[in-house]
């Protein structure tokens, strides 16, 4: 159950971030409304919230070390359903590796 509730608090925290910062590119790089930078901004702050949820004995570093990598796989889906930008092997690959490298920093048994 701890991991499930990590993971789910990675995939809603990636969904902030990027959507987040996507608000706020469309604010000011394609110049739309003022309030979509707002609410851009209100989901990054929640964003820096959600990763104090994590489970008691998930330290700071490890957390955000592993959401380094969710934030590059949840990237690469991004790109490919909002901006249809299609991954190559190496992207796809580059993802997995990352994911793999999730689950050593965050999941891996480590001694009491």
């Amino acid at each position: 159950m701890r991991i499930l509730q990590s993971l789910v608090l990675f995939l809603v925290a990636g969904l902030m971030e990027i959507g987040g910062g996507y608000l706020v590119w469309l604010w000011l790089r394609n110049d739309r409304s003022v309030w979509l930078g707002a609410l851009g901004g209100l989901l990054l702050f929640l964003y820096g919230v959600l990763p104090t949820l994590q489970p008691a004995g998930f330290d700071f570093g490890r957390v955000y070390a592993a959401y380094g990598g969710v934030f590059v796989v949840m990237s690469v889906l991004w790109g490919w359903r909002v901006d249809g930008i299609k991954p190559d092997a190496a992207t796809v690959a580059g993802a997995a590796i990352c994911l793999m490298g999730v689950g050593v920093i965050m999941y891996w048994p480590r001694p009491a």
